[in-house]
């Protein structure tokens, strides 16, 4: 508790077991969080870790898709089962299983490539945006809040999320919107292995990006009655990039919202404007007045 970035790494730091049957089995810690549920970035990180060290060192992962089954327990450890679908000329497909008790709690299957000449385009980075220094990190965001998840928030995530419109921690004066943006860093220095900052950036893009749905509605997380919880994830990598020498923009928007379910969609820019990912992700969203 007392570093994140050392439990962050640690969290990621997965054991393999040695187990062998058709899969490969790897067990890793679950992050304590106030809510007593596993944080569905850990999960989706120490997964695709998992599914990386099943695969040659020259492929990279450039897609994901997961669902979320069932809450984690952060008092107990995760295991991961890795299948090894399929090994082509220029591709690789691994399921990555997370069980907890038995039960299985995450489903994620990935996609792995060479390093491949092509053709490319990726739209812009948006303009005319305030720089992440002019902005209230999270702890400022936040101030002086005794609850145990707003305390986590400002004083224990490995990420600072710096909003750039009216964060929706608590009921405030914003105007309602379907988009928001958020520069987004690790709070620290990490390892320089490249899969470490994919599975980082996985990690980081399940901050906030449910946000764009309760900013669509006028409501903040402090809602009274809020029920919030991720469905599945999906994430392409495009390119590259550190989660900590600079600053990275999240850009969001919600499409839809009905039947208790919202959708997200994100794209994240290196701070000098090259697309390092695009995000997807459906959640369960319901307030008690609705």
């Amino acid at each position: 508790m007392s570093d994140p970035l050392a439990g962050f790494l640690a969290a990621l730091d997965l054991t393999d077991t040695g187990a062998r049957t058709r899969e490969d089995i790897f067990t890793g810690p679950s992050q304590w969080m106030p809510t007593g549920r596993v944080f569905g970035g850990q999960v989706l990180a120490q997964s695709l870790i998992a599914a990386i060290r099943t695969v040659d060192p020259d492929r990279h992962v450039h897609s994901m898709h997961g669902y979320f089954l069932r809450p984690g327990d952060v008092g107990q450890t995760i295991t991961f089962s890795v299948d090894r679908i399929h090994d082509g000329r220029s591709f690789a497909t691994r399921r990555t299983q997370c069980y907890q008790n038995g039960e299985p709690i995450l489903s994620m299957i990935a996609s792995f490539q060479d390093v491949d000449p092509g053709l490319e385009h990726s739209v812009e980075m948006p303009k005319g945006l305030p720089d992440p220094e002019s902005l209230p990190s999270t702890a400022e965001a936040l101030g002086e809040n005794d609850h145990p998840v707003a305390n986590f928030w400002a004083t224990q995530r490995a990420f600072d999320i710096r909003h750039i419109q009216h964060p929706v921690y608590f009921p405030g004066e914003g105007e309602r919107s379907t988009k928001q943006a958020v520069w987004m860093k690790a709070i620290g220095r990490l390892p320089d292995d490249p899969n470490l900052h994919r599975a980082a950036l996985a990690y980081a893009s399940d901050y906030a990006i449910l946000e764009p749905i309760l900013r669509a509605h006028g409501i903040s997380w402090a809602a009274q009655g809020l029920k919030a919880a991720s469905l599945d994830h999906a994430m392409w990598w495009h390119r590259d990039g550190r989660v900590d020498e600079d600053w990275l923009l999240y850009e969001q928007e919600s499409p839809v919202a009905v039947g208790g379910r919202g959708l997200s969609f994100g794209r994240i820019f290196s701070r000098d404007g090259y697309l390092l990912a695009t995000v997807a992700q459906e959640g369960m969203v319901r307030i008690p007045t609705l």
